[in-house]
């Protein structure tokens, strides 16, 4: 029984290395693309002129928080999603599934309240983009040894 709680908290432990990295990534990758969408997006392509935004007010902070916490769900679920294979498919579904989701519902959002879709699907592909940056890093992580992979093993 002990042997058995020891493993689970260890599994624990490994998960939420994989969370805390991908976190760490997406608000990296939330800071630059921010930076980008507003000093030079937003400034020299009209079309895209809502992605532009004030840093450090209160809508920033809480797009950063989201992604955060975003980048924690997902690196979690990563490493349950890939466990040992070496599938490419499932690797990147996981990282569609949260990058449409996530892309999919700013579109949504931007099509029934402004009709102007553009800039919501750039913010999509950003979103792809965030998470397929999170698990690259996890990728690399596991191949180092820093995060294991997810054993089913007990």
């Amino acid at each position: 029984m002990n042997n058995t709680s020891d493993h689970l908290m260890a599994e624990r432990l490994e998960s939420l290395k994989a969370g805390i990295l991908a976190a760490l990534c997406l608000i990296l990758a939330f800071g630059v693309t921010s930076l980008i969408n507003s000093l030079v997006l937003a400034k020299y392509f009209p079309a895209l002129g809502r992605l532009g935004v004030e840093l450090l007010n209160l809508q920033f902070l809480v797009s950063g928080a989201i992604a955060t916490f975003s980048g924690l769900l997902f690196g979690v679920t990563y490493r349950y999603i890939i466990r040992q294979d070496q599938n490419p498919q499932l690797k990147n579904g996981g990282v569609l599934a949260f990058g449409l989701v996530r892309g999919l519902a700013q579109v949504d959002v931007g099509f029934a309240c402004s009709g102007d879709v553009l800039p919501f699907v750039a913010m999509s592909v950003e979103s792809v983009l965030w998470f397929k940056i999170a698990a690259i890093a996890l990728d690399k992580a596991t191949q180092r040894g820093w995060v294991k992979p997810f054993s089913s093993n007990f």
